[in-house]
This record gives C-alpha cells, structure tokens and sequence, in this order.
C-alpha cells in the first residue's frame, strides 16, 4: 500500500506558476513510476504528467507540453509538477497517482493502470 499527500495548489492569475507536490509513503519510493491527473468540474479525469520509476523518462499530455515539468526527488520521496503559464484551461483538481508495477506494459497516460491516489489539490487560475 502506497500513501499519497499532494500540497501546493491555490488560487493564480493566468500567466503564473505553480509547483505541486506529492508526498509518498508506504513503499521504497525509488521504485514507483507516478504521474499527475487532473479532474475539472464535469469533465473526466485525464492525464497530465508521468515520470517513470527506471530511468526516469517523461510524459505529458499535449496541452501542457513546454509549460509544465514533471520531477522526482528520490532522497525525499518527493514528486514534484511545476506548472508554468497557466491558462484558465488548466483550473482542476489535481491528482497524484502510482503505480507499484516495475515492468510490463504500462500505460501511463491511462488511470486505469495507477494503484494508488492521493486526495487531490485544487488548482485555479483566473483570468
């Protein structure tokens, strides 16, 4: 079992920035592969970020290619998501995610393949 604490949303003018966090417990955190999803009100959770466990390669979903970064600090079981020039498009709740699967085939723009979820932070950017 894997316990996920996110922190760092709030309230910003479009243009800002915004590093969320992600907090893990409960397992060798070097060996988890995480992504961030985000969920806006109506809408279905969909994927935003992932950075894999091995080798530390990263996705994200097109619509924040080049403003968001995904990061993880091994030494403070920390993942991290720094979310440049945001637009009133991006204003969700945003979830953590991992998946405790060290090999096969992963998709990790896919939830279904996450095993454990933080409770979410809500992200709002005004325009």
């Amino acid at each position: 079992q894997v316990q996920l604490v996110e922190s760092g949303g709030g309230l910003v003018q479009a243009g800002g920035s915004l590093r969320l966090s992600c907090a893990a417990s409960g397992r060798t955190f070097s060996t988890l592969s995480t992504g961030w999803f985000r969920q806006a009100p109506g809408k279905e959770r969909e994927f935003v970020a992932a950075i894999r466990w091995s080798g530390g390669r990263t996705y994200y979903t097109d619509s924040v290619k080049g403003r968001f970064t995904i990061s993880r600090d091994n030494a403070k079981n920390t993942v991290h998501l720094q979310m440049n020039s945001l637009k009133p498009e991006d204003t969700a709740v945003y979830y953590c995610a991992a998946t405790l699967r060290l090999y096969g085939n992963i998709d990790y723009y896919n939830p279904g393949d996450y095993d454990s979820w933080g409770q979410g932070t809500q992200v709002t950017v005004s325009s």
